[in-house]
């Protein structure tokens, strides 16, 4: 190791030390220990342009051990990313750009929020899949238009987690040789020496899934590391993980022990680690001005990077201009023009159909117009009815856009999460709605990094049927309709499932699908504005006359019982409204003026939906009812299953004349307040 590189190695160590320091919180061991693996990615292997941070053609970082967060601010800072010293100053502050783990969307050159350990492994196998997808598409004799590489960092703890295991087994058999991580070896957890909890053999455990491994003895052996990176990056058909030997807080007092892990070091322990380490204990956010050029020199590279790549896309625009603006379209995340009008409709006489049979029939009708729709189910794609025809196997070859995840929940949802902050396509993945419980640590960083996945949900009741309890979801809805920035779509037809996603891919913000495995009758495409009253969240489907007596909102299959029992309660001499309410948050979005037209004060307000009654109070009141479960299902057939657990017409009428009738004349413009 050279001078220059120590120095611009130490000058890493203690911007991250100094901020964690300054913050009175944070992890200072894994920056210690990690700095020399990370000079080497961000100075010397990775394509990036930190005056672009977006560049299209980028190498991907992920630091799936998110809490070194102040390791990556401070790589980012020395490269010349916007990240200034006043920034890591600020760390993990309110309303910084340096929160207390990485952030997608706060910090410039943070690819993706990371921090619940184990996912960021498998957002990068996302990111892999998503590069080796585009480069088959775009790619032509001469054009290596996408090519890059996606790196990483994980830790013990990353390794632990169980999606680790479902990421790497899905990576090494999609052969993702594009995907290199290196593991921070450093045999110490929070708890104490990784043999008190994980005593596995790594390196076989990784040979068994089928990636390129190989272990370095020193973290600071900058040639050993370089080789061992130079090697992974020749192997094309296999991912890689490197076991560097690494110390934790190397350099410090308590260097090697889990001292060092989560907390600051102190000011006496800082100013030891910086005389042992040959740095001036007096000064703080130092970078020396040998060790800053050196470090620059990332930014002459980039700019040369992109403008090679910038200069190739030019000349790929005159030789295959379609592809070309496809291409541009997509990184934009622009929907083709008119696409929308690929959309079927249904009329109200067409046969019944189940909206997870209608979501199939709605993703192949504009599957063309999307090219940039990939995605797949884990091991139920006869089930979900989410595969695109005609459109090939990942698997076999990777312009295909069906991808067999396996029974590897998480990681699918994590994938699609990775797949989706890479850019260019807009990815999917599906399963049965109850084993969104599997997915939920996913579905909620989706959320905070507002990425554009989509999850598609199917048996999405107790209506299933036969398998009963442990495949009903009851609380399922209600989980995730708490989720902030997520987007719920329960349609109650197949055109309001086209309408669902119409809407789900125009919105570019994570949505999930619940949808039914029986079949349901067809609303009157005819008679309502479908799509703009789906838009809105809730919208009237069936008026009740001009002074209705009570009002009925239901969701999904249940609209429909809604339909039939105020049929039967007209025929008793009440007259009830009907409303359809796909999306809580859609409605939400909307004016205070619509909501008052929807849920009318005046109106007695009676909910049914085949799940959790919590949160249904706020939209029917306190003189209001729900009609749900705070129950788990029963094993049976569908029908019989709904009809015992209270989902019938002769339960929905008494329970509305019930509701009329007590609701105090008075007192009714309460109702819904």
């Amino acid at each position: 190791m050279s001078e220059l590189d120590q120095l611009s190695i130490n000058a890493l160590r203690f911007l991250a030390v100094d901020a964690v320091q300054k913050a009175n919180s944070g992890h200072p061991g894994a920056p210690l220990g990690d700095a020399p693996i990370t000079y080497l990615l961000f100075h010397k292997y990775m394509r990036h342009n930190p005056k672009h941070a977006k560049w299209t053609n980028r190498d991907r970082f992920v630091l799936s051990n998110g809490h070194a967060s102040a390791m990556l601010y401070s790589v980012l800072h020395l490269c010349g990313y916007e990240v200034s010293i006043a920034d890591l100053e600020q760390f993990r502050q309110y309303g910084s750009n340096t929160p207390g783990h990485p952030e997608y969307g706060d910090t410039d050159g943070v690819e993706v929020t990371t921090g619940p350990l184990g996912q960021g492994l498998a957002q990068a196998v996302g990111m892999a899949i998503a590069e080796k997808h585009l480069a088959a598409i775009y790619n032509k004799p001469g054009y290596d238009l996408v090519d890059h590489y996606t790196y990483g960092i994980c830790g013990d703890g990353d390794l632990m987690e169980g999606i680790s295991h479902e990421a790497a087994s899905l990576a090494g058999t999609l052969g993702l040789g594009k995907l290199i991580f290196l593991y921070d070896d450093n045999l110490i957890s929070l708890d104490g020496p990784t043999d008190l909890s994980f005593t596995e053999n790594v390196e076989k455990r990784f040979e068994g899934y089928h990636w390129h491994v190989q272990k370095v003895a020193d973290g600071n052996d900058l040639d050993a590391i370089s080789k061992a990176i130079e090697a992974a990056k020749a192997v094309t058909d296999k991912p890689s993980i490197i076991a560097v030997r690494t110390v934790i807080g190397y350099g410090s007092p308590k260097a090697g022990t889990n001292k060092v892990h989560g907390e600051a070091m102190g000011a006496v322990d800082v100013a030891a680690t910086k005389e042992k380490l040959g740095w001036p204990s007096d000064k703080f956010f130092y970078v020396p001005e040998e060790a800053q050029k050196n470090w620059h020199s990332v930014i002459e590279n980039g700019a040369k990077y992109e403008a090679e790549w910038n200069d190739l896309f030019a000349a790929y625009k005159k030789e295959y201009p379609e592809l070309a603006e496809q291409f541009d379209r997509t990184h934009a995340g622009k929907l083709k023009e008119g696409w929308e009008k690929s959309l079927p409709s249904w009329k109200a006489d067409s046969k019944p159909v189940a909206t997870r049979n209608a979501g199939n029939l709605v993703m192949n009708a504009f599957a063309k117009e999307v090219p940039e729709l990939l995605g797949g189910a884990a091991d139920l794609t006869s089930s979900t009815k989410t595969i695109l025809k005609d459109t090939g196997n990942f698997h076999v070859d990777p312009t295909g856009r069906n991808i067999w995840f396996g029974v590897r929940e998480f990681a699918m949802c994590a994938a699609v999460n990775g797949m989706a902050v890479h850019g260019g396509i807009i990815p999917y993945g599906s399963t049965f709605f109850t084993f969104s419980d599997y997915c939920k640590p996913a579905l909620r960083l989706a959320a905070i990094m507002k990425a554009h996945s989509i999850f598609v949900y199917t048996h999405d009741s107790i209506a299933l049927g036969e398998d009963g309890p442990t495949h009903q979801p009851i609380e399922h809805l209600m989980a995730l309709r708490a989720l902030p920035q997520m987007t719920d779509f329960r349609p109650a037809d197949a055109n309001e499932t086209a309408a669902t996603w119409r809407l789900a891919l125009e919105r570019k913000s994570p949505s999930f699908f619940a949808l039914s495995r029986q079949d349901l009758p067809i609303l009157d495409p005819e008679k309502l504005n479908i799509y703009e009253g789906v838009s809105h969240g809730a919208y009237i489907v069936e008026q009740g006359g001009e002074s209705p007596d009570l009002l009925i909102v239901a969701t999904g299959a249940e609209v429909w019982l809604a339909i039939k029992s105020a049929e039967a309660l007209k025929a008793a001499g009440i007259t009830a409204r009907v409303v359809s309410m796909p999306s809580w948050k859609l409605f939400e979005e909307q004016s205070t003026e619509y909501k008052a037209s929807i849920f009318h004060d005046h109106l007695p307000k009676l909910a049914i939906e085949a799940g959790a009654t919590l949160g249904w109070w706020k939209y029917v009141g306190r003189h209001g009812d729900v009609i749900g479960l705070d129950r788990f299902g029963a094993s049976a057939p569908g029908p019989i299953a709904m009809e015992k657990l209270g989902f019938s017409v002769d339960n929905v009428v008494a329970r509305a004349k019930s509701l009329v009738e007590s609701v105090p004349k008075g007192e009714a413009a309460l109702a819904g307040k």
